[in-house]
């Protein structure tokens, strides 16, 4: 059987990150990925994604984001940019790999491929990610509407919606955008259960990522507070000027879905063609389950990225890890290198 030191599970942002820490190492990491090419989650967002942070604080260690550093880059951008960084780094990065499980062997673990493939290694990263398995909550009725259901995750252009009556789900960055994206060509309602709470691109001639490295906020360990509040809307301006049209506009969520019905918190109802749901993602991590590493509910069981059951596992790219920024393109770096110091001692 084939072994190694490291294996990465994933070759998006956050696998691409840690096989960068692990070269800085003296490690030649095996990268595993399930997808044809590297590039993560990133060429599955809708055609229009636009990053909310400019292109200087959205780059991975080693390799900044080529261009203009004020700009702020689309998702075809940010794959270019993701699969060029792939090409430079010393990584045995094999796509059209699915790891199926991880099983715990002696000191170190057995992965098996989905083609059956199986290799031994000293310490594995799940780089996966929390953007893997779109997340669908238990909205009252949803089950039984016969309308089109559909995830951002799925979303990709306003067309195929032309002339309905939509409703997006979820109040954060991805819904106001989609939301507004499809008024030029739907009537739409956002359905949140709380009023968007919008916060300016830019203060004081800086932009608002600017102020978050600055200040701290960025890096500092406040999951807690953070989660406590509202999911900031970041604007430039034209998403309040979008909603201020009335088309699209923000509802308070509404109380029932019957057939192609939706019944509103003052007890309107009227017909929906299609839900679009903007309500996040959670992590996939199945293939650990062997291992005993996950929670009752299939979340990661960990203190940093290190994993607090399974001794050499860690992750890396999971939302608050350990900061604000650690499911982003700036902070995978610093994360991955945080949990290689402990998996790797010595190197």
């Amino acid at each position: 059987m084939e072994e190694v030191p490291l294996t990465v599970i994933g070759a998006g942002q956050a696998g691409l990150a840690t096989a960068w820490a692990a070269n800085r190492r003296g490690v030649r990491p095996l990268v595993l990925e399930t997808a044809d090419l590297p590039g993560g989650s990133w060429p599955h967002h809708y055609d229009s994604l636009t990053l909310f942070s400019p292109a200087r604080f959205s780059g991975l260690p080693g390799r900044a984001m080529p261009g203009d550093p004020g700009r702020y880059p689309l998702r075809d951008e940010v794959v270019a940019y993701l699969r060029d960084y792939a090409s430079r780094l010393d990584a045995d990065l094999r796509c059209g790999q699915p790891v199926e499980s991880v099983e715990r062997d002696g000191k170190g673990f057995v992965l098996t491929t989905g083609d059956g493939s199986r290799v031994r290694s000293s310490a594995v990263v799940a780089a996966t990610g929390g953007f893997s398995r779109p997340h669908r909550p238990a909205l009252p009725g949803l089950e039984g509407f016969t309308g089109t259901v559909l995830h951002t995750a799925h979303y990709r252009s306003p067309e195929p919606f032309a002339g309905q009556r939509v409703v997006v789900v979820g109040g954060g960055n991805s819904g106001v955008q989609v939301a507004a994206e499809l008024a030029g060509a739907a009537r739409v309602s956002l359905a949140s259960r709380a009023p968007v709470a919008w916060t300016n691109q830019r203060s004081l001639g800086r932009d608002i990522h600017w102020w978050f490295t600055r200040t701290g906020l960025d890096t500092a360990p406040l999951r807690r507070v953070w989660e406590k509040g509202p999911t900031l809307v970041i604007d430039d301006g034209r998403y309040r000027a979008a909603f201020g049209t009335g088309n699209p506009d923000r509802r308070e969520m509404f109380t029932r879905l019957e057939g192609t019905k939706v019944t509103w918190s003052d007890g309107t109802v009227e017909q929906v063609d299609s839900l679009v749901l903007a309500t996040g993602y959670r992590p996939a991590l199945d293939y650990l389950a062997p291992t005993g590493a996950l929670d009752a509910q299939g979340g990661p069981i960990h203190r940093g990225g290190i994993s607090s059951t399974v001794p050499g596992l860690g992750y890396v790219g999971l939302e608050f890890q350990r900061s604000f920024s650690s499911a982003t393109l700036r902070g995978v770096g610093r994360d991955a290198r945080h949990v290689l110091r402990r998996l790797l001692p010595g190197r």
